[in-house]
């Protein structure tokens, strides 16, 4: 067989080629955009049955110089890490707490899940996990940078396994999440519940986030240092013993550069410019983690993990309409809440906000809702997530 290898640079031209095809089909294919599939998740399948194709017939193996994968990780964390403002988290009040427990509570719950299930079904349980709060309320930069560490303690196609378990969560959080929503509100009549509330709060943080392009240096400057504290951290850490993702350290140094500068006022930090950096960097880990996947790996776990995925759309469906719907007060806010739940819970906050979109414009608004499920899954979860993942490995 024909080995392939691309350098450095040629497989960054090879994951940007797939972002840019992802983002072709996507435009032109309802399918792909009612369900908020990442552009580079889009090409890099199609490149991965490709190389697929060519590995099992044996026409040729590629091989990938994935550097500036760890790299474009590293940067799109640190950028996660930025958005721990507690501030924020006081802004929201009772109500973001409550939401923030739960959050947490089902991250615990889908490990613990997986991680049993696994044992049941007797299979390793780190590949159980490879289907729990990684790929889940992680998504496909979480299933992307937890896939590595796990191929470290021998788990082999942990990456794959992990990227196909949050397109497949990706999928499943926006199929079941409008209708979940739409029939709390039309069973028990909630539409009467829904009150027009103050949404300054929403008004405050997009102002926050404007652009500026002669900011982009400095935001740059600011991930940068960042990262080199975090690398500090990081290595404070490694002596505990335990076994933390590269990125932990980044992410906790971002979070104290955050809230010193908003508490102190001494600094600006230029939010709105490292949301657009790290949503750069997420597309280049993404293009070159999906360029290098092999499927060929997941052919014996089929059915495992399709048993653990389907479990999982079980958990997500039972804990938000039973538990999350009633916590959050029974009313029209809180069905909605469950539909964004889905959609974050099981794949990314951009699906959170297609399914709330879509209960709001058959109904009404919920500000409330417009305000937890962007604060909570987009600044918090992947932040806490990160930390319960790793408590699971070295528990594990």
């Amino acid at each position: 067989m024909k080995i392939i290898s691309l350098d450095m640079y040629q497989t960054l031209f090879a994951a940007v080629c797939v972002l840019m095809l992802g983002r072709f089909l996507k435009a032109r294919i309802g399918f792909l955009e009612k369900f908020c599939i990442p552009a580079p998740v889009i090409g890099g399948v199609l490149f991965a049955v490709f190389t697929c194709l060519c590995y099992v017939t044996g026409i040729a193996e590629f091989e990938f110089d994935d550097i500036l994968k760890e790299v474009c990780m590293v940067f799109f964390f640190t950028s996660v890490g930025f958005q721990a403002n507690l501030k924020v988290l006081k802004s929201g009040g009772k109500s973001l707490i409550i939401f923030l427990g739960l959050v947490v509570a089902l991250i615990l719950c889908q490990n613990f899940l997986a991680v049993g299930l696994a044992d049941l079904l007797g299979i390793s349980p780190m590949i159980g996990l490879c289907t729990g709060s990684i790929p889940m309320v992680g998504g496909h930069g979480t299933a992307g940078a937890f896939g590595p560490v796990l191929e470290d303690f021998n788990i082999k196609g942990a990456t794959t396994i992990c990227t196909a378990a949050a397109t497949f969560g990706l999928i499943s959080g926006s199929l079941v999440g409008g209708p979940l929503g739409k029939r709390l509100i039309e069973k028990r009549g909630l539409l009467d519940t829904a009150i027009p509330e103050d949404d300054t709060l929403l008004v405050e943080d997009e102002k926050k986030h404007e652009r500026h392009t002669n900011m982009y240096a400095a935001a740059v400057f600011q991930l940068i240092l960042a990262i080199g504290l975090g690398t500090i951290f990081s290595w404070l850490l490694t002596k505990t013993g335990m076994t933390f993702p590269i990125y932990i350290g980044a992410m906790i140094a971002a979070a104290l550069f955050r809230n010193i500068g908003e508490y102190s006022g001494k600094f600006t930090i230029h939010m709105g410019e490292i949301n657009d950096l790290g949503g750069i960097s997420l597309s280049l880990f993404l293009g070159i983690a999906m360029i290098t996947l092999k499927l060929w790996q997941l052919a014996s776990l089929a059915l495992p993990l399709f048993i653990l995925l389907a479990v999982q759309v079980l958990l997500i469906c039972c804990f938000t309409y039973f538990l999350l719907f009633n916590i959050m007060g029974r009313d029209y806010d809180a069905a909605v809440l469950v539909a964004g739940t889905c959609g974050f819970g099981m794949g990314a906050t951009p699906n959170a906000m297609a399914n709330m979109q879509a209960i709001c414009e058959k109904y009404t608004t919920s500000v409330k809702a417009y305000l937890l499920i962007p604060l909570v899954g987009s600044l918090f979860a992947d932040f806490i997530n990160s930390l319960v993942i790793t408590f699971f490995i070295n528990l594990i």
